[in-house]
């Protein structure tokens, strides 16, 4: 195995890891670092969906707790445990369907890093929009949600199936459009990431199953493990500044990194990829 290889690996797995659950746009910054390292082809495709699962994963490790309660009270027949899981069924159901609409034309048009950085423009216009905005909150907690609220911020996610948006930033955001506080906004944001990503991602392992080699196990570990790690730092560190902070440095953010790429396209300073 090259060890030039391993490092790339590395890298897209801290990658995909920090950016997966911050409202900044996993898919973006993997088409943008992938284009970068040069590993952008079908074997990257196939390697950027196992270390997206690895993020799934953290995830369900940090959550493991409320994931066992929603387990053990669906068993039990309680009323919250199946309030909860509805709400995730129903606001997974619109990215679901949209994507298998129009993944194929998405993927065709706009995987590129051109569209990605004016995505990233607009979605941090979009954020320092919301955080200008009077936030009126009517949910507190995930477990407050009706099944409206769900499907509100279940729409608002299906605007991620456009690369740069952010699935996360668009939950988030969405909800604190429609009364979410930032605390029930980002912890579903969170629990509704398991079940969209875990589909998107056995979706994507039977498409390109052709792809999978056991040659490839190193890249696959080692990537796997990076963003497995930097993917649980970053949810907690993203629970610890929102509940002190607003959105508006991810925005800020968002907007300068699109300029910059637009601007190294059309210089030419950077040979990004059509």
């Amino acid at each position: 195995m090259e060890i030039l290889l391993l490092i790339k690996a590395a890298i897209l797995g801290i990658v995909e890891g920090l950016t997966e659950f911050l409202p900044i746009s996993s898919t973006g910054h993997l088409i943008l670092v992938g284009d970068l390292l040069n590993f952008n082809d079908e074997r990257g495709k196939v390697f950027e969906i196992v270390i997206q699962f690895a993020a799934i994963l953290a995830v369900c490790w940090e959550y493991r707790a409320k994931l066992l309660s929603v387990t053990s009270g669906l068993m039990q027949k309680q009323e919250a445990a199946q309030r909860f899981t509805l709400n995730l069924f129903v606001a997974f159901l619109p990215a679901a369907v949209l994507g298998l609409l129009f993944a194929k034309a998405i993927q065709k048009h706009l995987f590129s890093p051109v569209p990605v950085a004016l995505a990233f423009i607009i979605g941090g216009l979009f954020i320092l929009w919301a955080e200008k905005r009077n936030h009126t909150v009517t949910v507190e907690s995930v477990d407050d949600m009706h099944w409206k609220d769900a499907l509100k911020v279940g729409l608002a996610q299906s605007l991620a199936l456009i690369p740069g948006t952010s699935r996360s930033g668009a939950t988030i955001i969405g909800g604190l459009f429609f009364g979410l506080s930032r605390k029930a906004a980002t912890e579903f944001s969170f629990f509704l990431a398991i079940p969209t990503l875990t589909a998107a991602t056995f979706y994507e392992i039977v498409k390109y199953r052709d792809q999978f080699h056991a040659d490839d196990l190193g890249i696959f570990l080692v990537g796997s493990i990076m963003s497995f790690i930097s993917a649980f730092f970053a949810v907690r560190a993203l629970l610890r500044y929102i509940s002190r902070h607003d959105f508006t440095v991810f925005a800020w953010y968002r907007i300068v990194f699109g300029l910059i790429v637009l601007a190294t396209a059309y210089s030419g300073a950077v040979s990004w990829s059509a």
